[in-house]
């Protein structure tokens, strides 16, 4: 049975977040617990002790130019899916190169709109690689000096690592409002703050599109 309370936070319900539904639940609502008003949690106020079972998926990124982030903390699983050590590494490092474009306009959004991020994620199958799913999502977290520079993130997958290092499609992305509440949705075309469109193809994926869109 697929739990609302985690439809609601996150349209789109796969298999992938069914293994981990209670955990994104309660990652989600621990995030959203800690802003103010119209506020942005601060980076200072995450707490490794309350993100639970996630904690191996679960990683901090640090804007450092539009569309690029850097890891800062991030939990083992990152480093597996990599085979090394990913910390100081772009999160891009996990998406294909035809997809990082689409990835960079999507995180101009999670920093300037400010919004929450849910990806889809795939990973074909190769050579000592089986197919694998993924669910990546991100939420806004502003730095010390109050600007919405740094995020929280989780990355969720189904199926057998094999050999390093995987890097994923994106087959679909999702803008998300802070507020759950708020925002209507954007109409299909309508130009997005950073540069989104209601539709956008990942360039190269073959036989698979993300689309981004902007959610209620």
């Amino acid at each position: 049975m697929q739990d609302d309370r985690t439809s609601s936070c996150f349209p789109g319900v796969t298999a992938v977040d069914r293994l981990h539904a209670a955990d994104l639940q309660a990652l989600h609502s621990y995030w959203a617990g800690l802003c103010e008003g119209a506020e942005v949690p601060r980076r200072s106020d995450i707490n490794p002790r309350h993100i639970g079972g996630l904690l191996s998926n679960a990683f901090i990124v640090e804007r450092i130019a539009p569309g690029v982030t850097r890891l800062r903390v991030a939990g083992l699983h990152l480093n597996a899916l990599m085979g090394m050590e990913v910390r100081g590494m772009p999160l891009s490092s996990l998406i294909t190169p035809a997809a990082r474009e689409t990835f960079a306009l999507a995180l101009v959004d999670l920093f300037e709109r400010p919004a929450r991020l849910d990806i889809d994620l795939h990973a074909k199958a190769g050579l000592g690689r089986p197919e694998m799913t993924g669910r990546l999502l991100l939420w806004p977290l502003r730095s010390d000096l109050g600007d919405v520079s740094r995020a929280l993130g989780c990355l969720v997958t189904q199926g057998d690592i094999g050999r390093a290092s995987r890097r994923f499609e994106m087959t679909s992305v999702r803008v998300l409002p802070l507020d759950d509440s708020a925002a209507p949705a954007a109409k299909p075309n309508e130009a997005l703050h950073g540069g989104l469109r209601g539709e956008w193809p990942v360039r190269g994926a073959a036989r698979r599109r993300a689309h981004l869109r902007v959610v209620k």
